[in-house]
Parts: C-alpha cells; structure tokens; sequence
C-alpha cells in the first residue's frame, strides 16, 4: 500500500509540532522529517513524542542539504551515518542521501557581508562518499538496517544554461546505486521525460519525492507540465509499496496564510490519492 507522507521541508518555515499537526489535520498517512538546523529535526525522543500527538509515523528522514548543521558531522559519509542511525531509532524505513558534489564550498566576505558560495574550486567532490555510494551502499544499508534512498538532483542554471554541479547525476550511475529517491521536480530541471526515467530506474525506487514543475521547482502537482497524474497512475499500477512524500516549496502552500496552507495541502493529497486509486 502507497503511504503519502508530508515532508516538514515543505513548510521548513514553520515550527516542526505545527507541520505534524497540519499533516495529521488534513489527512496524510506518514511524515517525511528534513533534518536542518533545529534540534527539534534531530532529537529521537522529542520526533518519537510527536508522532504519538499525532498519530503519524515517520516514514522517511532526509539527510541534511549542508554540512554547517551543529552537533552533526561535516563530512558526507559522518553525515549519513548519523541520520541512518537516527531514522533507525524513529522507525524510518527510508533516509535520504544526496550525489556528492563537484564542487565545494567557500566562505566570502563582500564589504562585510558574509557568506557562504559554492564554486568551482580545485578537490571538488568527496571521494570516501562516492566510493561508498558506487561500491558499499548495500552493506551500509545491512549494518544499519535501513535502505537509502539516492536522490536524482537538478540543474543549476547559470547564465541561462543548465549546469551540472554532482557527481553520479545521471540514468546510468543512478541504476547502479541499491535504492533511489526519485524526485519528480529535479527531473524537470533538466527536461526528462519522466515516465521513461521512472521505467528505467522503476526497480530501485523506494521512495518519491512529489512535486511539479513550471520554470520554479517543488510546486503543487497540479501546477506545471510534468505528467504526475500519469506517473502516479502507473506507479500504482506497477504495485510500488513504499511512500510518496510531498515535498513542496512554502511558497507555493502559500505559508503566509495557515487557512490557505490547510486547503493547498488537502488539495494535493487529494490529486495523489485520485491517481493511485
């Protein structure tokens, strides 16, 4: 059975009781937890507490997008460790895990303003976590019992052009990896045909990452041309099992207005369970 889960991503503007509290209010199955910045993203017991106020397990946790997060580790594979440990001892299934980058990052001061770039400076990437991605992945995934979900990742558009800033970002090294996180809106950065990229990867995909595209990423499904509808109908009928978490821009919740957030989440719960019956 599909479960649909909320990502806290989607609403990382909010408070993480309050984006329980919406999914459980307006209908969702499972929570997906983006680990940032807050303890209350991290803390197994205070996650476990929430989950019981709500009613709502967690499903997916989602390694966290940088390295500056305090009390978790700045390298990669440290990184990953530790968010397998933490989505083991919430229950999750699934942990999410980014293609490492070609690049890296460098701190900028600009007239006292500073600031954190990635460029494209010499020992971009980091090998250890390549390594384990291509050629330890399974026996990551035995030791922590937990599978790990490799996600598809953007295009970067600079000067109008669509650039690729990580390793591995491609069909083939993807189909490699034991398990994937196929994001719906990543594969329209680059303009994929997205149900042909869904029958390639199909057999390795143990979790979803929904969300449409119109020029701007993570938008309400219902909102750009990626066939989702389609994708969904087929996915359900392929007998995928494993959960589909919106994972949404808060502009596009419009997070300003809570009533207006209520009736963007119902809505697009609504197209996800139309489509998988």
């Amino acid at each position: 059975m599909i479960t649909i889960a909320l990502s806290t991503g989607s609403l990382y503007t909010y408070g993480l009781a309050r984006v329980f509290e919406l999914a459980a209010d307006t209908g969702f199955d499972a929570m997906e937890v983006l680990i940032d910045h807050r303890w209350d993203s991290r803390q197994p017991a205070y996650l476990q507490r929430l989950c019981r106020e709500t009613g709502l397990p967690i499903a997916v946790v989602h390694n966290p997008f940088v390295p500056s997060v305090p009390g978790w580790p700045h390298d990669s594979l440290g990184r990953l460790q530790e968010t397998a440990s933490l989505a083991r001892e919430v229950g999750a299934p699934v942990a999410v895990a980014h293609l490492p980058l070609r690049i890296r990052g460098a701190r900028v001061e600009f007239f006292g303003l500073r600031r954190s770039l990635l460029l494209p400076l010499p020992g971009g990437g980091d090998k250890a976590y390549r390594d384990l991605l291509l050629n330890g992945l399974a026996a990551f995934e035995a030791e922590h019992g937990i599978m790990v979900g490799v996600e598809n990742m953007p295009a970067k558009q600079i000067l109008g052009r669509p650039v690729e800033i990580h390793w591995l970002n491609n069909l083939d090294a993807l189909g490699q990896m034991p398990h994937l996180t196929l994001d719906t809106t990543h594969m329209g950065t680059w303009g994929m045909d997205l149900l042909a990229s869904y029958e390639r990867l199909k057999e390795r995909i143990v979790h979803v990452h929904l969300s449409n595209f119109n020029g701007q990423e993570h938008q309400m499904p219902d909102d750009g041309h990626l066939p989702l509808g389609k994708l969904l109908t087929r996915m359900a009928q392929d007998g995928y099992d494993h959960a589909i978490s919106l994972e949404l821009e808060p502009n596009a919740l419009h997070a300003e207005d809570e009533a207006q957030v209520r009736a963007h989440l119902s809505r697009a719960l609504a197209f996800v369970r139309q489509h998988t019956g």
